[in-house]
């Protein structure tokens, strides 16, 4: 019998072909959930609410209460923004209505049912999404370079600016630095996995860029191409006047601090005028309407 499941799950999706056979005999790869394996590797979004209320706290001198999240994917930060406070509400925005499934049956149900009721996941293209106005809208993990032409980014920018309250703050995440348009890869240790960043193309004239996101396990197995990017490359002095051609009346850059004795990022992020010529760097921007 087993045989006979085995050969008939070859003409199934590899998702089903994993449960017919023992756990024993499959490899970590094959068992492993990729949405899962991102957010424990990419995703701090515990720190980055902090970071988010206290910027908006200081430069508004009130608490934000509703937060829309673009690109929400997992909708983990959202999840984390309800979580914190009894008054915030939040709005998921994502095309991918899979990942918005997953995001219901595994971020979703950790919940208490009260803060879960404080979430609103919505399918749509966060170019024509229609919400309330917002305080915080995020647009993070560099996901919004998925636009590629000036004019369909200052498109998104203008839809953003139409969706916050009045004080409310557009907030986004970029990197950069000269290891950034190289073609390279870079492992970080997770312990029961390895998470594998690679750079894969980087064409100079039209600034287009091509990432993988692949995980390799203790036993040898690889998920190779778990995420896929196809991205514009925009730097931070393009981003600022886009922000600006779409409206917003102006843009702050937050970078981060040094550890002199360590010689690394000391996790705290300030705003900066100018920066020092750094192999690697992510900076948060922040625009006001």
């Amino acid at each position: 019998m087993l045989i006979e499941k085995i050969i008939l799950g070859i003409f199934m999706p590899s998702a089903q072909r994993a449960n017919l056979v023992p756990r024993h005999m499959t490899t970590q790869a094959a068992r492993a959930d990729r949405y899962d394996l991102y957010q424990k590797s990419v995703q701090d979004v515990k720190w980055e609410m902090e970071f988010l209320e206290g910027v908006f706290h200081k430069r508004r001198g009130r608490p934000p209460l509703l937060l829309r999240e673009d690109f929400c994917g997992t909708a983990l930060a959202a999840c984390e923004w309800v979580r914190r406070d009894r008054r915030h509400h939040a709005i998921g925005v994502d095309l991918d209505e899979g990942v918005l499934a997953w995001s219901s049956g595994h971020n979703l149900t950790k919940l208490a049912p009260s803060a879960a009721a404080r979430i609103t996941l919505l399918q749509a293209d966060v170019l024509t999404a229609n919400t309330a106005p917002v305080d915080l809208l995020l647009a993070f993990n560099f996901s919004y370079w998925v636009f590629k032409e000036r004019a369909v980014l200052r498109s998104y920018f203008q839809q953003a600016h139409r969706h916050l309250a009045p004080d409310g703050l557009f907030m986004l995440d970029a990197y950069g630095g000269y290891d950034a348009f190289r073609v390279m890869r870079e492992r970080q240790d997770f312990g029961r996995f390895t998470y594998i960043w690679e750079q894969a193309e980087y064409e100079p004239v039209s600034g287009h860029t091509t990432c993988h996101i692949h995980f390799a396990f203790p036993d040898g197995s690889r998920l190779k191409r778990a995420f896929s990017y196809h991205w514009r490359f925009w730097t931070l002095p393009e981003l600022r006047e886009v922000l600006l051609e779409a409206g917003f009346s102006s843009v702050t850059v937050y970078l981060e601090g040094v550890d002199e004795k360590r010689g690394e990022g000391n996790g705290i992020f300030t705003p900066a005028e100018r920066g020092d010529a750094d192999a690697a760097w992510i900076a948060y921007i922040v625009a006001e309407p």
